[in-house]
């Protein structure tokens, strides 16, 4: 299979719709990642996702429609901090975990009885989203368990000769994977943490749970269960109190001939002058944006990334750390 890179346009988004109504698996872009997209209510062409992926048979898929999609279509909305939500922060990073309808295939739930649901900010997808006006279920388009892709280019590279086609929308603003919102509850909780934080959604609903995976769980989210997100390069994560252990780490590396990059934000940055530095940058937004291409970035020229942790685990931060530790913990 040849596989394409299209920038988006008329014509490539009707072809794009011409794909997945016949069945076909394409990378599309959104404001977090790109996506491996495939209609959700055609089980066929969601078991391509996972074949192409190589992706655990039970870890479900998110739903994505676009903004003047009825959800009502495909999910019980049980709850009226539901509306609210929606209002407040979609289009945008947020998933949203429902009792489902089973109008999207179990193949892409797992067989569960939840169905995520997510409306993307990015224009070009919700152009695809409103062109198809079906559920168009994606995971991260990227090989399992690799460091998720924030350009059509990082698709093209894990993805080349599995798919068709990759919608070029330019590299990614927002970087990490939406946050995913259980809201089948009084109170929602938080399954994994993302650019909506458990503050923004307590300024909405007043109140909001972060939920502790154990083994054995029933997966309602994706991102949960299985190491994730890692570079094809050895990786270490040391706190910001060990910065001399850091020196002697990449030290070690130098020794052996090999080449070590320190991972870390601005200001810890600082410490290390003179070393090979991956810089994330400053606020917690350019960190969050920058982490999967410095990753990415790092595999190509380091024998070891050596990742430091953030300042706190609020915020953006608490996704960025979660991040931090599935890649380089």
């Amino acid at each position: 299979m040849i596989t394409k890179i299209e920038k988006i346009t008329e014509e490539s988004l009707l072809k794009s719709v011409e794909l997945l109504k016949s069945g076909e698996v394409i990378g599309i872009p959104t404001e977090t990642v790109y996506g491996l997209g495939a209609v959700g209510t055609m089980p066929s062409a969601v078991k391509k996702i996972f074949e192409v992926k190589g992706r655990p048979a039970d870890n479900p898929l998110i739903a994505h429609v676009h903004k003047d999609y009825d959800l009502n279509k495909l999910v019980y909305i049980e709850h009226d901090y539901v509306y609210e939500l929606l209002k407040a922060y979609t289009p945008g990073p947020l998933t949203l975990v429902f009792k489902s309808k089973k109008v999207v295939c179990e193949e892409a739930t797992c067989g569960g009885e939840t169905l995520a649901v997510r409306i993307p900010s990015h224009k070009g997808c919700q152009s695809l989203l409103k062109l198809l006006d079906m559920p168009l279920v994606a995971p991260s388009a990227n090989l399992s368990k690799h460091t998720s892709p924030v350009t059509a280019q990082h698709v093209y590279n894990d993805l080349d000769g599995k798919i068709p086609l990759i919608l070029d929308g330019g590299k990614c603003s927002g970087g990490i994977e939406s946050t995913v919102l259980d809201v089948t509850e009084k109170v929602p909780r938080i399954l994994r943490a993302g650019l909506i934080t458990k503050e923004m959604v307590e300024k909405v609903v007043g109140a909001c749970l972060i939920a502790e995976h154990k083994e054995g769980d029933k997966v309602k989210s994706p991102g949960v269960k299985y190491k994730h997100y890692q570079p094809k390069c050895q990786t270490a994560l040391f706190s910001r109190e060990q910065i001399e252990e850091i020196k002697k780490e990449y030290k070690k590396y130098k020794e052996q001939n090999k080449i070590p990059f320190i991972m870390c934000d601005s200001d810890m940055a600082k410490n290390f002058e003179g070393y090979n530095l991956l810089n994330l940058g400053e606020t917690e937004e350019e960190i969050a944006r920058n982490l999967y291409e410095k990753l990415l970035e790092g595999e190509k020229i380091a024998d070891i990334i050596i990742a430091v942790e953030m300042p706190n685990e609020k915020g953006i931060y608490l996704g960025i750390t979660n991040r931090l530790k599935k890649s380089c913990g």
